[in-house]
């Protein structure tokens, strides 16, 4: 067999999935370990982690302010300040359906006006994670209804768009998907004046 040549254009090019094996699996994540062959015909083996996807939404009021919350995060050992966001848990569900449903039950915000702002892969080594980022706009207070334990303990606290360069110098926004959401969502207003 003569290897197939990496196409500088598509660097997957050339790659094949042989098969995965179920190594663990849990209420919401999946662990496999997956044979695969580079383009020279090489064997090797990841472990995979497949996740059913998820979504978060940048709530930015008609003052510039962004509405975030604040929970504990078992897997880092401290409570993290991020957008809303939620697992594709419901069979079926749209993502924007999802997305409003995070935004009531977390921060208590009902949006008028919900658009997509990007799909991002959040650790593509070993997860298959997707995560639409939302932008929701037209705010109104609602009821919040909190589920997960976590949640019970969350609060909900603003931050004018303007301030997030520093918050995340300063080491006070650490979650990825919150610092691309808030600068997608700055720049996304921004061209809509």
């Amino acid at each position: 067999m003569t290897p197939t040549a990496p196409d500088p254009a598509d660097p997957a090019r050339g790659f094949r999935a042989l098969g995965e094996d179920d190594v663990w699996s849990g209420w919401l994540l999946r662990l496999s370990h997956g044979r695969f062959v580079d383009p020279a015909g090489q064997p090797f083996e990841r472990d995979i982690v497949h996740h059913p996807g998820a979504v978060a939404v940048v709530a930015v009021d008609d003052r510039g302010t962004a509405w975030l919350v604040r929970q504990y995060r078992p897997a880092v050992g401290r409570a993290l300040l991020e957008i809303p966001a939620g697992t594709r848990d419901v069979d079926g569900e749209p993502p924007e359906a999802t997305a409003r449903r995070e935004l009531i039950e977390e921060a208590g915000l009902h949006a008028g006006r919900l658009e997509e702002l990007a799909r991002v892969y959040n650790s593509p080594g070993y997860c298959d994670q997707l995560t639409i980022v939302f932008l929701a706009t037209d705010l109104r207070p609602v009821p919040t209804d909190r589920g997960g334990v976590e949640e019970h303990w969350m609060t909900v606290e603003g931050m004018a768009l303007a301030e997030v360069a520093d918050r995340v110098a300063d080491g006070t926004l650490v979650d990825s998907t919150t610092v691309l959401g808030l600068r997608l969502a700055a720049d996304a207003l921004a061209r809509r004046r």
